[in-house]
Order: structure tokens, then C-alpha cells, then sequence
């Protein structure tokens, strides 16, 4: 017995120890996720890391496309403060932006309260907000200068039947973005079943309970509604700053599509709209990336500024804030 014990113990201490079977478990399952995530991480390398780390590069050269990139290092970002058409093109995206989303939201949060009322009709009316949300951009940049057009426009067409005088929405400097932003609103659909669907997480014993307590409708909107939604309000707040912000589409193919240059233009000139300008028809590809930058730049602060801001306004089921 003596011997077969001894002989025992040295197979166990000569043999490799055994790997345990949940650890064996954990790696087939890391490896099956790497291998379906692979897919991704290639296209993010390829498709948004490289280009990334390429633009930044080139923010530091003067490259035509033509000719080799030759460094010229901050030299393009000092050209960005001494250009006067970076300030104009910033703030008319700003404003825009400033203007746009909190009258998209408003929207938005209108529809989806109506919605939330439609009961079965609910399906067909989604669709039909949505609808617009797949039309291409540039038939909505086309369509804003049939709608809006001063002289013959369908827009000072209805205006005109109540006895307002209509402005000239595609010429005047002073209407060319309030035209746009109303434009904008078109494509409302996507944030309106976002908040559609938060609204129908909000419990409906918060609505008894302050009926119980005698809150009128106003009151129960503003102190049950609007925070239980706010994580969403925030979300589509945030998106569509981002989007406002890279305004591109429907203007450039209003206002500056086929060698338009109607005296709108300036007006118009949203600030990647000027980034495209550099970096396709002038081939200043350098102070493009420098451009490409600053906007990031200014996106983040901006997103910083309201994720700060949210802590006190967004409330979460654990909580207000975060």
C-alpha cells in the first residue's frame, strides 16, 4: 500500500495541474466574443482609429492632395483664428444649433405625447413621422427651395391667404437659418419614438398617485412626465446638438450645390460646409484636418457642458443625476 501511494504521489507531482473547467469555460467564451467582435474592431481600426490619427497628422502639413505632405506644424491651426470666414461659419452653426434643438425637441416631445394617446392608430402614425427621416438630403435641400421660395414658395403661399406677407426666405440674410431650421424639423420622427418609447416606461401608479393628490395635468407633465423621460429628452438633446452642429446636407445643396451663388450664401455658410470647401475644391487638405480638429474640439466641450448640466436636471430611477 506503502508503495502504491508513493507511486501515486509522484504521477500527481510529475503530471501538469489541471486547468479548472469554469476557467476553460471562460476562455472558448473570450475568444468566441473576440471573433464576433472582430468584425467591428477591424472596420473602427480601418474606418475611424487610422483616420483619426492620419487627420491629426496632416493638421500639422501643407498637403494638396498633389504633392507629398510638408510639415509645417501649428502654422494651420494660427491661420484658423486669423480667418474670418471660420468665425462666420461658427456662428452661424451656433446659432443654428442654439435655435434648432430645443425647437426639434419641443417638437419631438409634442408628437410623442400625442402618440401616446393614439392608442391602435399609434403603429400608423409611427410610420408615417418616420417616413421623412428616409428621405435623401439633398431632395429636402431641393425641396426647401421650392417650399421657400419668396416669390412663388408654398410656404408665403399659405401666408398669404391669412394676410401676411411672406419674407424672402432663401435671399434675405436675416431669414436664410430660421428657414432652415424649420426645414429641419421634417425629420423629427427618429427622436419622436425615442421619447414615444419613454413614455411608455413611466409608470402609471405615479400618474394615480399624483392625480390622488390633486395635481392637474400641467402638474403631473412637469413633476412626473418630464423627469421620468428626462434620460431620453437628454439623449436626443445631446444627438441632435451633434448634428446641428455638423449641419451639411440640406444647406450645401440649397445654397451652394452647382455653382449656386445666390447672396444667401454667407448666410448659409455652416461651418463644415466650409471644411468641405477647403478640402475639395480648394485641396487645402492641411488646414482642413486643423478645421476637422477644432470642430471635435468644440463638440466635446459642448457635450462636456451638458453632461455637467445634466447632473441636476436628469433624473434616473436610482436617483437624480448620475
Amino acid at each position: 500500500m506503502t508503495a502504491l501511494a508513493s507511486t501515486g504521489e509522484a504521477r500527481a507531482a510529475s503530471s501538469p495541474p489541471r486547468v479548472p473547467r469554469r476557467r476553460r469555460g471562460r476562455v472558448r467564451e473570450n475568444r468566441a466574443a473576440v471573433l464576433f467582435l472582430a468584425p467591428w474592431l477591424i472596420g473602427f481600426a480601418v474606418f475611424t482609429a487610422w483616420p483619426l490619427i492620419y487627420s491629426a497628422y496632416l493638421s500639422l502639413t501643407d498637403y494638396d492632395v498633389i504633392n507629398d505632405p510638408s510639415f509645417v506644424g501649428f502654422d494651420n491651426y494660427a491661420e484658423l483664428f486669423a480667418d474670418p470666414k471660420i468665425s462666420l461659419a461658427l456662428t452661424n452653426t451656433l446659432f443654428f444649433t442654439v435655435v434648432q434643438v430645443p425647437l426639434y425637441v419641443a417638437v419631438s416631445l409634442a408628437l410623442a405625447l400625442l402618440l401616446a394617446r393614439a392608442g391602435r392608430a399609434s403603429g400608423f402614425f409611427r410610420t408615417v413621422f418616420f417616413l421623412p427621416k428616409m428621405t435623401p438630403p439633398v431632395a429636402v435641400g431641393i425641396l426647401f427651395l421650392l417650399l421657400f421660395n419668396g416669390q412663388s414658395g408654398l410656404i408665403n403661399s399659405a401666408l398669404g391667404t391669412v394676410g401676411i406677407d411672406g419674407p424672402s426666405w432663401t435671399t434675405d440674410p436675416a431669414w436664410v437659418k430660421p428657414g432652415l431650421v424649420i426645414m429641419s424639423l421634417w425629420t423629427v420622427g427618429s427622436s419622436v419614438l425615442i421619447l414615444l418609447a419613454a413614455l411608455r416606461g413611466v409608470p402609471e401608479e405615479l400618474y394615480e398617485s399624483a392625480t390622488l393628490d390633486g395635481a392637474a395635468a400641467w402638474r403631473r407633465f412637469f413633476s412626473v412626465t418630464l423627469p421620468m423621460i428626462s434620460p431620453a429628452v437628454f439623449f436626443v438633446v445631446v444627438v441632435n446638438t451633434i448634428a446641428g452642429l455638423q449641419t451639411f446636407d440640406e444647406a450645401y445643396t440649397a445654397f451652394f450645390g452647382a455653382g449656386n451663388t445666390t447672396y444667401g450664401n454667407d448666410a448659409a455658410l455652416f461651418y463644415v460646409i466650409y471644411l468641405f470647401q477647403q478640402a475639395f475644391q480648394f485641396l487645402n487638405m492641411g488646414y482642413a484636418s486643423a478645421m476637422a480638429w477644432l470642430l471635435f474640439l468644440v463638440i466635446m466641450v459642448v457635450t462636456a457642458i451638458q453632461a455637467f448640466v445634466s447632473r441636476r436636471l436628469v433624473h434616473y430611477e436610482g436617483g437624480s443625476g448620475r
